[in-house]
């Protein structure tokens, strides 16, 4: 009694020290002054009356959210801003909520503590409450997987955009686009069996074919090269005998044959695409494009295209050869100049044969990364050259001028020191040009040590492009799946007071302005603890939409 006593002492003390100011700005003594004033000049004004503005207060009313014991509260202002979402949508949170529909598996309302209860994770909530705070931005906790914080977000039904922008800023691939497809179901089929390798198990075996016609393609180009499978041309002119290498290829050999069937391949699946794909004209002219190398903006349809080419003018070169005739040596000479420009000709066209292990690249998702990472970084690339001219164009410089007056030097000028310079930088070090004196060894120790530091510094932003591309597409396709776990469900039925029947039948037709009737009314009735006056069947009947009548 007597702490109780104290208590109310000091209470009473602070009240009279300090007095309260009230919403007016004048303290309490002195708004009771003016009240009192104002009473003995009008006696029908006693108190300031407050008028209330024309606002919607049913967005004001607090909503209790209860995530695995952690109460969260906002106002339906809040949870209004994204109207599409599991909380935000007043249908939904009718049909998920407070009444039976046909899927009675997810009760989320509990209307004895007048909140809404989630058996979820409760770390991933706090941003996705913020998420309807914030107007749209949503961060993930550091110490939330990645996994389970996309299957929250796919819970509470946060749709497709707030998904892309998360994983937009997580560093993932964002959604491609779906490519159109031909109209007819055959010419789909063939599209899809040669275009998309992961559409079906025949789609795969066409790959796996692919494969290895381009790698037998290749074996063949380097294995032709070898001594003993290279023929020559010999013109015998009386005692004088020439021997020239004959590039044309024989029809009979094993190679040229096998060469053919490979080709044979690489036509059939270009023209499969150009006849079932959605748009002909668009296809022929990247085609065409890449006939003249002028356009490179489907790089894939290119190679396709530089990988038979240099069949067909290798053929035609061979069929328009003559046979092998006798000739003076005035003829041989002159053969031999003529032939020279066309046989480089030949030779470098045969070269482009090599694109074809780019082919690969349709097939393998390592390279599709290795080109990303090449195309993000030339950037650092084009850096890492220009520092690597200024070292060379510097360097070469300097160990031509240090080596001059050596009897034995090897730089007789600087354009011949820039191999040496390449070299040394690169740290290769091949030892064919060395320089000999002291001051030219100091240059090249310089040389190198630059070397090693202009090499060094681009590597690590290149390292972290790769990783930031084999990460991104490595894992996109396990965040597009969901992850498949099984979450205890609320229970499936409400308090017996609700009339299943009456329920069911009233939810057809109401209107998402109906629904948020039924809600406001919800929160406001289970505050006064009376339930039963919101389910019964006359209230349901006063809210139902009225019908047209013609």
């Amino acid at each position: 009694m007597v702490y109780y006593g104290t208590l109310t002492l000091l209470r009473c003390y602070f009240q009279a020290s300090f007095p309260r100011v009230t919403t007016t700005g004048y303290t309490e003594i002195e708004a009771r002054e003016r009240i009192e004033s104002t009473s003995a000049v009008n006696l029908n004004v006693q108190y300031e009356r407050f008028v209330p503005l024309n606002h919607n207060h049913h967005l004001c009313e607090r909503v209790t959210i209860n995530v695995s014991g952690s109460r969260f509260e906002t106002q339906l202002r809040t949870l209004c801003t994204f109207p599409n979402t599991l909380l935000g949508d007043p249908r939904r949170r009718i049909s998920y909520v407070c009444l039976l529909t046909v899927n009675k598996k997810n009760r989320y309302f509990d209307p004895h503590r007048n909140e809404y209860f989630f058996d979820r994770c409760r770390i991933a909530f706090e941003p996705i409450l913020y998420y309807y705070q914030s107007n749209g931005k949503l961060r993930r906790p550091m110490n939330v997987p990645l996994d389970i914080f996309l299957e929250e977000i796919r819970f509470y039904q946060l749709g497709s955009l707030a998904i892309d922008k998360f994983k937009a800023e997580e560093g993932f691939a964002p959604r491609s686009k779906e490519a159109p497809l031909p109209k007819g179901d055959f010419q789909r089929k063939l599209w899809l069996l040669f275009e998309h390798p992961e559409s079906s198990q025949g789609a795969r075996v066409v790959a796996i074919i692919s494969v290895i016609v381009i790698i037998v393609s290749i074996v063949i180009f380097c294995l032709e090269t070898l001594p003993q499978f290279k023929h020559y041309k010999i013109f015998k002119i009386g005692n004088y005998t020439k021997v020239w290498e004959d590039d044309s290829p024989a029809m009979t050999e094993p190679f040229f044959i096998i060469e053919s069937f490979c080709i044979i391949w690489f036509c059939l699946e270009l023209l499969i695409r150009l006849c079932t794909c959605p748009s002909k004209a668009k296809f022929l002219k990247v085609i065409l494009s890449s006939v003249t190398i002028l356009s490179w903006k489907n790089i894939m349809n290119t190679i396709d295209v530089l990988s038979i080419i240099p069949f067909f003018m290798t053929l035609a070169t061979a069929l328009n050869e003559e046979p092998d005739q006798p000739m003076d040596i005035y003829s041989l000479h002159t053969e031999k100049t003529s032939s020279g420009t066309s046989l480089v000709i030949l030779r470098v066209i045969r070269l482009v044969r090599v694109f074809r292990i780019f082919k690969l690249s349709r097939h393998s998702k390592g390279l599709q990364i290795l080109g990303m990472t090449l195309k993000s970084s030339m950037r650092e690339l084009a850096l890492l050259m220009f520092f690597l001219l200024i070292g060379v164009i510097l360097f070469s410089s300097a160990v031509y001028y240090a080596e001059a007056g050596h009897e034995k030097s090897n730089f007789k000028s600087i354009p011949d020191a820039f191999w040496w310079a390449v070299v040394t930088m690169t740290t290769v070090g091949y030892g064919d040009i060395v320089p000999l004196g002291f001051w030219g060894k100091m240059v090249g120790s310089l040389c190198a040590i630059a070397g090693v530091l202009t090499l060094a510094l681009p590597v690590p932003v290149i390292v972290s492009n790769f990783n930031f591309f084999y990460n991104r597409e490595m894992r996109s396709e396990d965040l597009e799946t969901p992850i498949n776990v099984r979450h205890v469900k609320s229970c499936p039925f409400l308090p017996s007071m609700i009339n299943h029947s009456s329920l069911e039948t009233s939810l057809a037709s109401l209107s998402s302005e109906n629904c948020s009737l039924i809600d406001c009314r919800l929160d406001n009735s289970v505050n006064k603890g009376n339930c039963d006056h919101i389910f019964k069947q006359n209230d349901l009947k006063l809210i139902q939409p009225k019908k047209n009548v013609s």
